[in-house]
């Protein structure tokens, strides 16, 4: 109100003079009286501009305060209600949230930043030109560094680790060894590309799993003694406890100079045969464990997928004709192309099929399908479907270690061989099934 009114009265007040300066002329007052009046006019209305522009600097002075992040600044209050005491004490209550929030935000960025130095978990960003943002107290422990001024500078420390950072993409891992005052650590690096305000960066993370793989490994180790203890045992005491049989049989005849009757011997040659091929069957299963041990390095090559389905069709022919089994084959393009080494990826895939033949013996519906496609993620999947019993959740989570196996017959190292094979050339192999619906093994292939 006190600025409308201060408006209005300088307004008027330029008015009159301006009419009194026209009636001086009209009635020739007189240059002096008239140049008076004149210059009176003219400080009058620079006034009145100043004065109508006040407002606007106060505003323009607010807006640059709020740009500059300067929130400490008060405007005077009087409560007298005028219109400029309520823009200030407007003004004062936009400042003051403004610097809450500012505080507010300070602290949770001291906060995660305070996090993020702490974790146990090596973290480092940087932007597109290698600048190192944060590096965190994680990091350097394991990088055995003071500071990090570029991601380049981690080629002089592991020249491994530094392509792995430059070449991973978003969901990227890989895990390096590399060298440390403490021993070797196992590093399981993982990388998420991100942007912010415009500005691409890496969030890298360096976690070392050493003292994991190590009890894994010893794990592994115990689960294969057990295996190999539990496997030779069961042969070797019937072996032991039958050869000690006839040794005790035969000592007693060449003692008392017996001479063995037809029977004796019948049973003597019976005894000796049990043993041999025991024996056998214990020289297999070292030679089985053997060929787990020794997986040959994949050859790759491109393989047309439509040619390999095919020839597994014509190579099982038989076996699916005899079982009384449909095989549906699902292709998606027509002309995929998968690089690997052809023998070894024929190998699993002859195993799973072997498997769903085996799963569809007591089966009313006998199908198998046999998919290739690519997903969302642009990885290459390999697929054998089957209308079997489907397996256990019990088994399920052990059919991959080595020598376990749900069959009557069989040596249940397989799907163990062929986890491997996959490994080999940087897949995986993955296994979904429900009792009454079927089996489905699916292969990964990362490209």
């Amino acid at each position: 109100m006190d600025y409308r009114v201060g408006l209005l009265g300088r307004i008027a007040l330029v008015a009159a003079s301006l009419f009194l300066l026209a009636y001086g002329i009209i009635d020739d007052w007189g240059v002096f009286m008239i140049s008076l009046f004149l210059i009176l006019v003219v400080f009058q209305i620079i006034f009145l501009v100043r004065y109508s522009e006040s407002s606007f600097k106060k505003v323009r002075l607010f807006l640059d305060n709020i740009k500059q992040d300067k929130y400490s600044q008060l405007y005077p209050v009087k409560f007298d209600g005028t219109e400029t005491d309520d823009l200030h004490i407007e003004f004062n209550a936009i400042l003051a949230k403004l610097k809450e929030d500012q505080a507010e935000k300070e602290a949770n960025y001291q906060y995660f930043r305070s996090v993020f130095k702490h974790l146990s978990i090596g973290l480092i960003t940087f932007g597109e030109g290698g600048e190192i943002q944060i590096l965190n107290v994680a990091a350097k422990r394991i990088l055995n560094i003071e500071d990090l001024k570029n991601i380049s500078d981690i080629e002089s420390i592991n020249k491994e680790l530094h392509l792995a950072v430059q070449n991973l993409r978003t969901g990227g891992s890989e895990l390096i060894k590399i060298a440390h005052p403490d021993g070797i650590m196992q590093l399981s690096v993982y990388v998420i590309e991100l942007l912010m305000r415009g500005e691409k960066f890496k969030l890298v993370s360096l976690q070392n799993i050493q003292s994991e793989l190590e009890e894994k490994e010893m794990e592994a180790w115990q689960n294969l003694v057990k295996i190999l203890t539990h496997e030779i045992m069961n042969s070797i005491a019937p072996i032991s406890s039958l050869a000690g049989t006839l040794k005790a049989d035969i000592e007693h005849k060449i003692e008392n100079n017996e001479r063995a009757t037809e029977e004796e011997l019948e049973d003597f040659l019976m005894g000796m045969s049990t043993i041999e091929k025991r024996s056998e069957g214990l020289i297999n299963f070292v030679s089985d464990f053997r060929s787990l041990a020794h997986i040959p390095t994949p050859k790759f090559t491109s393989i047309g997928i439509a040619k390999l389905f095919e020839h597994l069709e014509i190579l099982l022919q038989h076996q699916l004709e005899s079982g009384g089994i449909t095989l549906k084959m699902e292709l998606n393009p027509k002309e995929l192309i998968l690089f690997g080494d052809q023998n070894l990826i024929e190998q699993v895939l002859i195993n799973l099929l072997q498997n769903a033949i085996q799963a569809l013996e007591d089966s009313e519906e006998k199908t198998i399908v046999l998919k290739a496609f690519i997903d969302e993620a642009g990885k290459i999947i390999l697929e054998v479907c089957d209308t079997g019993k489907g397996i256990e959740e019990e088994a399920l989570g052990k059919i991959f270690i080595p020598f376990f196996t749900t069959k009557k017959k069989g040596s249940g190292i397989g799907l163990s061989l062929s986890k491997q094979i996959m490994r080999r050339h940087k897949g995986n192999i993955q296994v979904r099934s429900q009792l009454g619906e079927g089996t489905t093994f699916k292969l990964i292939f990362n490209g």
